[in-house]
């Protein structure tokens, strides 16, 4: 199969499991609306069983799709100080061995169809076994995940090996003491449990910042101060990242670490 058939045979498969759908032919579609029909379908898609043969075609075609865009390793960048980078792209395409994901409390991705927050991108280029975990992290857990927590799963068609979860917070007025904490708690929370996972490189999203409320300059602040601090404490060799997406969030990052 090419991407165009691998793109048909996945929207019919989604189609036929629900009614709603059956009108859809992405046969007579465009490339763009087969593009975007084929994520909004997986965005949202409840968890359930996926046949093998799904899956691996869902798994040629979110592997090639991701290639297509081109994937940046850790090998490519300079550190800015020991064992810290920057970089600014999109975090799906980067080759390390886990990437943080800003996750709402229900662990299970974006369901807004083609929603540009980070969860939604990661779970539409991860693919459907992702939501599929996830939901067997939170039926075993029993209760939403709190904010600053983390917890950890295979990165499925990513490039990285592992994605870490923490929920951040959405600040609504004057930032506070506990927002500041929460967030803290996120990074560090990520920080260790790579750590016990053997996690040597970690990229870091911008947690909390844009349309949940925390300024870009503190949150930065508390990211960097967080992280060297963690390094420094433990000795860690760990190569940890910061992934900014937006010029503004480089800006800040570039003069928070020279």
């Amino acid at each position: 199969m090419n991407q165009t058939e691998r793109r048909i045979y996945l929207i019919q498969g989604l189609c036929r499991e629900d009614s709603r759908f059956a009108d859809i032919r992405p046969e007579q579609m465009s490339e763009e609306e087969q593009k975007n029909t084929l994520r909004g379908l997986m965005n949202i898609r409840l968890p359930a069983p996926v046949g093998d043969e799904w899956l691996a075609v869902q798994d040629d075609y979110l592997q090639q799709a991701i290639a297509e865009k081109g994937i940046t390793s850790l090998e490519q960048l300079v550190p800015v100080q020991d064992r810290l980078y920057l970089w600014q792209g999109d975090i799906t395409t980067f080759a390390c061995d886990a990437i943080v994901n800003a996750a709402n409390s229900e662990l299970l991705g974006c369901f807004v169809p083609l929603h540009h927050c980070i969860d939604n991108c990661i779970h539409s280029y991860a693919g459907l076994e992702l939501r599929n975990c996830c939901e067997r992290i939170m039926q075993q857990q029993g209760h939403s995940e709190p904010a600053g927590q983390a917890k950890i799963t295979p990165a499925y068609n990513l490039p990285c090996r592992y994605v870490l979860h923490t929920v951040g917070l959405i600040v609504n007025g004057s930032l506070t003491e506990r927002d500041c904490a929460l967030l803290e708690s996120c990074y560090l929370s990520c920080l260790k449990l790579a750590e016990k996972n053997g996690v040597q490189s970690l990229a870091f999203c911008c947690i909390s910042t844009g349309v949940f409320g925390f300024p870009q300059q503190e949150a930065a602040e508390i990211a960097v101060r967080t992280v060297k601090d963690y390094l420094t404490r433990t000795d860690s060799r760990m190569c940890v990242i910061f992934n900014v997406f937006q010029e503004k969030d480089r800006q800040i990052y570039q003069s928070l670490l020279g």
